[in-house]
């Protein structure tokens, strides 16, 4: 027993030492997370204003209510950069490790999980739409109405907040601690395990299946057809697989973006342990990420949309230019017939005309 308490002193000092290693090392690593955070920031700032810039008006091929979702999934990548990034900076950079959590953390949590909740539930809302469009394009008007739409819009963002509410409560079911890992303001999962698990139940799990099942729908139809065509002797057919272009990128970059910090949210929350810091630093950003790059999948693969966004850079460049020679109504005429003859010209048949769709609203 004697030999037992004089080793006491010596194990504290050990736990000392390293405890003081480790928040040296977290904060030598502190200024590179910053300029990595700061970077996705105006990535995905830059590339969402642009998508603004060009769907604010009307874009050929996409409807009314495809506007809407795409600008839903505009402002809630944006909200990545304009919300989510300057307050986690902004605590990061205010606070000190040792300290407490705050009410403050625990409303920039609460902000943190609603936005990611609403980029999830919006990408399943557009999966759902263009599976809607793709597969039932008589009964599209009827089936989705601008009044639905705008509901399941309005879903997407006004769920989440009801559903997170008790994150921002600093007395609430479950705790908010500042992680010195990620920068970030986290619920403490495993304080409250079961609605920790709810909510990958409500939110992760039934937006990737429904987003699995639509895309993959979408993806089995568009190659089903191009397979009939080239059947049916249709040598002069030459349209890229856009389906596996733009389907197969949208669902890997999903998966790869969200699946660690699920896969981390549930780890922490059932066994109570905590992951190493750069695999936790990048878990909880890499949704993030998705924000920039469904700009590229979801719109600059578009034919549509870059032709648009030209016309918009043109446009731009002569306002501040007005001296430059302006863009002649013929050279925007040309632009127009060409979409038009690029969908007149191949629906001579149901195979093509399904593919045309799978193009037109992926």
């Amino acid at each position: 027993m004697m030999s037992s308490n004089a080793s006491l002193p010596g194990d504290l000092d050990e736990l000392d030492v390293k405890g003081t290693d480790t928040l040296k090392l977290l904060e030598a690593h502190r200024p590179i997370k910053i300029g990595i955070i700061l970077l996705l920031g105006v990535m995905i700032t830059l590339g969402n204003v642009a998508v603004v810039s060009v769907i604010y008006s009307a874009v050929p091929g996409w409807s009314r209510n495809s506007r809407y979702f795409l600008l839903s999934l505009t402002g809630a990548d944006s909200a990545f950069g304009l919300i989510v990034m300057p307050l986690n900076l902004c605590v990061s950079l205010l606070k000190d490790y040792s300290d407490e959590p705050d009410p403050f953390c625990h409303v920039v949590a609460f902000f943190n999980a609603t936005v990611y909740s609403t980029c999830m539930y919006t990408l399943a809302s557009i999966s759902v739409e263009r599976y809607v469009a793709v597969f039932y394009p008589l009964q599209y008007s009827t089936m989705l109405t601008r009044r639905r739409a705008l509901l399941l819009i309005a879903f997407a963002w006004l769920f989440p907040p009801v559903l997170l509410v008790p994150i921002s409560c600093p007395e609430g079911i479950i705790d908010v601690y500042f992680s010195s890992a990620s920068l970030v303001c986290n619920p403490s999962y495993s304080s409250n395990v079961t609605y920790s698990l709810s909510l990958t139940g409500f939110i992760f799990f039934p937006c990737s299946a429904l987003m699995t099942f639509c895309n993959l729908r979408l993806w089995v139809a568009a190659r089903r057809q191009r397979r009939k065509l080239r059947t049916h002797g249709s040598a002069r057919w030459t349209r890229p697989n856009v389906a596996s272009r733009v389907l197969v990128p949208v669902m890997t970059a999903y998966y790869t973006c969200w699946t660690p910090c699920m896969v981390i949210m549930i780890y922490t929350a059932i066994s109570g342990s905590s992951v190493p810091e750069w695999v936790e630093f990048v878990a909880v950003w890499l949704p993030t990420s998705n924000g920039f790059l469904n700009c590229i999948f979801y719109f600059w693969i578009n034919q549509s949309f870059r032709r648009k966004f030209h016309l918009v850079l043109q446009r731009l460049c002569f306002r501040l230019c007005p001296d430059a020679k302006p863009v002649h109504d013929s050279v925007m005429a040309t632009l127009n017939n060409n979409t038009v003859h690029e969908r007149s010209s191949s629906v001579s048949s149901t195979c093509t005309l399904l593919t045309i769709a799978v193009e037109n609203y992926i």
